[in-house]
């Protein structure tokens, strides 16, 4: 694959998933797990793509050609080439250098996490989607508390526990994932 390509081919991963991050927003006013758990599966139907195609789009293992690009346009209200040009904020030059892209994690603590997820989810899919979009349901619709200032080790979870002090625990005893050859 040459450097012009697999550029073509991010920008428009990117802008596939503003136009996801788009129809999320004129979707949802207020998010919840009922809501959340069939909107990737509505959006697949806007674009007349199944939802698998979808989620490999997403997962990088199928790329948006020529025609999938101008099929996205159209059933977007997109002008001709919009899926090939970078788009807001994240399409500057300034914004690329000072921000890493929002989707891949930044850290060994966000890598941890995402590889326990996607090994869950790969054991058990069904499962995995129901339980996680019930839980990000939760959290979205909950008022945002601020967290502790320090957490302690304490052998059970407190009244008023965040699950900080469960997750510290937890992550002192697993040895993070090690990576793929």
């Amino acid at each position: 694959m040459t450097p012009g390509a697999r550029d073509v081919a991010q920008i428009r991963l990117d802008n596939a998933l503003l136009l996801f991050d788009e129809f999320v927003q004129a979707t949802v006013k207020h998010p919840d797990a009922a809501t959340l758990r069939g909107l990737e599966r509505r959006f697949a139907e806007r674009l007349q793509i199944q939802p698998s195609y979808w989620s490999q789009i997403k997962g990088r293992s199928r790329q948006i050609g020529e025609r999938l690009a101008r099929q996205f346009e159209v059933l977007c209200h997109k002008p001709p080439g919009w899926m090939d040009q970078l788009h807001g904020e994240a399409g500057s030059p300034a914004a690329a250098a000072e921000e890493p892209p929002h989707n891949v994690p930044q850290d060994d603590d966000e890598r941890f996490i995402v590889g326990l997820v996607l090994t869950y989810y790969r054991r058990h899919p069904q499962r995995a989607r129901t339980r996680l979009l019930d839980l990000l349901g939760e959290v979205l619709s909950a008022p945002h508390a601020a967290p502790p200032a320090a957490a302690t080790h304490r052998p059970g979870p407190a009244a008023g526990d965040d699950g900080t002090q469960l997750w510290e625990r937890s992550r002192s005893g697993v040895a993070p994932l090690k990576r793929k050859r």
